[in-house]
């Protein structure tokens, strides 16, 4: 498995926003994605605007990034996601983005939408292994059904 440049730069963004550089990785991000363009590799489409858009405080901004993250993922096979890591299945990748618009369109008070979504994340957690990462996406979704139930748009932790 050869080494892919553009999903280090990428990574490299990510660890650097988690080190608490989030402007820095916010902007090589996007840097990335000027360079990718919207019709280049679904996965790295994929990837970037999936972290990218947990670098937006604001969720309307979020959400674009969402959106344009499941476009790219319906535009990716496992065969290119293999190429990447052996491991990965695409079917893995959308209870994620589906429970990240769910919570964007309920900050955002469109609670319809956010029911929709959070749908259809419910609808894909058995792809998902009972491990940490499991975990954490489904504890997310709970509470993001539980906040869209309460009609709540503030922000989750």
């Amino acid at each position: 498995m050869e080494t892919d440049p553009t999903m280090a730069a990428i990574m490299q963004a990510v660890t650097s926003s988690r080190a608490g550089d989030q402007t820095g990785a916010r902007t090589t991000l996007l840097d990335l994605w000027h360079t990718i363009g919207p019709h280049g590799d679904p996965l790295h489409r994929c990837t970037l605007a999936h972290y990218l858009a947990d670098l937006y405080d604001d969720p309307a901004e979020a959400l674009a990034w969402d959106v344009r993250a499941l476009d790219a993922a319906d535009g990716l096979s496992n065969e290119r996601a293999g190429e990447y890591h052996a491991s990965l299945d695409v079917r893995g990748f959308y209870p994620s983005l589906h429970l990240n618009l769910a919570d964007n369109y309920r900050r955002l008070g469109s609670f319809e939408a956010a029911q929709r979504e959070i749908d259809a994340a419910r609808r894909c957690l058995d792809v998902l292994a009972d491990d940490a990462y499991g975990t954490i996406v489904r504890d997310g979704v709970a509470g993001v059904a539980a906040a869209i139930e309460a009609r709540s748009t503030d922000r989750r932790h």
